[in-house]
């Protein structure tokens, strides 16, 4: 949920929800909302075997939050650390931030991708992805703050969503290598309930995708933000 923005609140502004199973690998278009100065984004995946679904990035005003570490996700944040579908947080938060948009494509582990942001004075930062393979893990950058000039460096941690229990099963987890079922809005038995940070990718009975493939630790990723 936002910490101070609720979805509900943000939501009765204009935004709309769309639900949609598994990766939108097209990205969403650009969306403009207003802004005066330029960014350069570059996000690195540092992790040895997560893929990166496509990367939603927000400036907004620092009380805007994506979700709040202990409380139960969004059903917004729910959808795209499941399915990595950012088409619903984008549409909650397109009426409150200056800038959204959706950099399409998937980011292997090593692979780096840059695009330009716009944003207002006093604005910050966010961004969110799912790591895949998942049930519901994404790694995510909330709320910090832009440089007046040159460049700041931040790294990103993997947080679980809480949403979907971890049986690391491809039945339940979308994309390349496993194939399967997103989100699907069901409720899950076993699930945590809240968000938490990530505790990595585990070896279970009889699960075909092995830690010493698929495990990372924090940090997962590194953003360059530069002023232009």
């Amino acid at each position: 949920m936002f910490k101070f923005h609720s979805i509900a609140a943000v939501l009765a502004l204009g935004g709309s929800t769309a639900f949609a199973q598994g990766i939108d690998f097209s990205g969403s278009p650009w969306v403009f909302g207003g802004g005066s100065a330029s960014y350069e984004v570059t996000l690195t995946n540092m992790t040895p075997g997560q893929t990166l679904t496509p990367q939603l990035l927000v400036t907004h005003a620092a009380d805007l939050h994506l979700f709040e570490l202990g409380q139960p996700a969004s059903m917004e944040l729910e959808i795209l650390a499941e399915g990595g579908d950012t088409m619903p947080l984008a549409d909650a938060v397109v009426n409150v931030a200056s800038y959204v948009d959706t950099v399409p494509g998937l980011l292997p582990p090593g692979a780096s991708v840059s695009a330009m942001v716009m944003a207002g004075e006093g604005d910050t930062i966010s961004m969110a992805a799912m790591l895949i393979p998942t049930n519901d893990t994404f790694a995510a950058l909330d709320s910090m703050a832009l440089p007046a000039e040159g460049s700041v460096t931040y790294y990103l941690k993997a947080y679980d969503a809480g949403t979907e229990a971890n049986d690391q099963n491809c039945r339940n987890i979308p994309g390349p290598t496993c194939g399967g079922e997103g989100y699907n809005g069901e409720p899950a038995a076993g699930d945590e309930g809240f968000v938490h940070v990530s505790n990595g990718f585990h070896r279970l009975p009889g699960n075909t995708l092995r830690p010493n493939a698929y495990d990372w630790r924090n940090p997962v990723a590194r953003v360059i933000v530069t002023r232009r």
